[in-house]
């Protein structure tokens, strides 16, 4: 397995966007009954190539939604986003979440559910098709998504990586 070059960014250096992907009340059983509490996925972004996510946990829905941020800030990671879409095809994995995303040309839209929605969104890719397989699970598919896209490059790194100029690229 090769391993994945995540570039990672401060956020104290950008303007993020929220995005709520999926909050949930879950239950503790203690000897006086059941304990509720809140769970929160959010994504974060700055709808330019840089996107988070994080997860909240408090008694409160407000205060869940902002640890998830502020977690969210920690976990930023920047992807490349060419002309509005993604620059090539990727699949990506998560536990049991497994997602695909294709570029798209230009009027095409987001093409893509959910909790992949709020993740390309954020990321600030506005065209692509994205279709998500077997777990449906929210922490999964974005995590999945976040893969994704950390995996992605744009055409200036594989060259710089290859060592060769930019036409030779594409030319082979």
């Amino acid at each position: 397995m090769s391993t994945i070059n995540i570039k990672r960014v401060k956020s104290s250096e950008i303007e993020l966007k929220d995005r709520l992907v999926s909050i949930q009340r879950v239950a503790k059983v203690t000897k006086g009954g059941r304990t509720f509490s809140f769970s929160a996925i959010v994504v974060v972004g700055d709808e330019n190539g840089v996107v988070g996510y994080g997860l909240g946990k408090a008694k409160e829905v407000t205060e869940a939604i902002a640890k998830g941020i502020d977690d969210a800030k920690k976990n930023l990671v920047k992807v490349p986003v060419i002309n509005g879409t993604v620059p090539h095809e990727q699949y990506g994995k998560f536990s049991g979440g497994f997602v695909f995303i294709k570029p798209a040309s230009t009027g095409t839209g987001v093409i893509a559910g959910g909790a992949m929605r709020a993740v390309l969104e954020s990321a600030g890719v506005h065209n692509v098709l994205a279709k998500s397989k077997g777990s449906s699970n929210p922490h999964n598919v974005v995590k999945a998504t976040i893969s994704a896209l950390s995996q992605m490059r744009d055409a200036y790194t594989v060259a710089q990586h290859r060592g060769v100029e930019l036409s030779k690229v594409f030319n082979g």
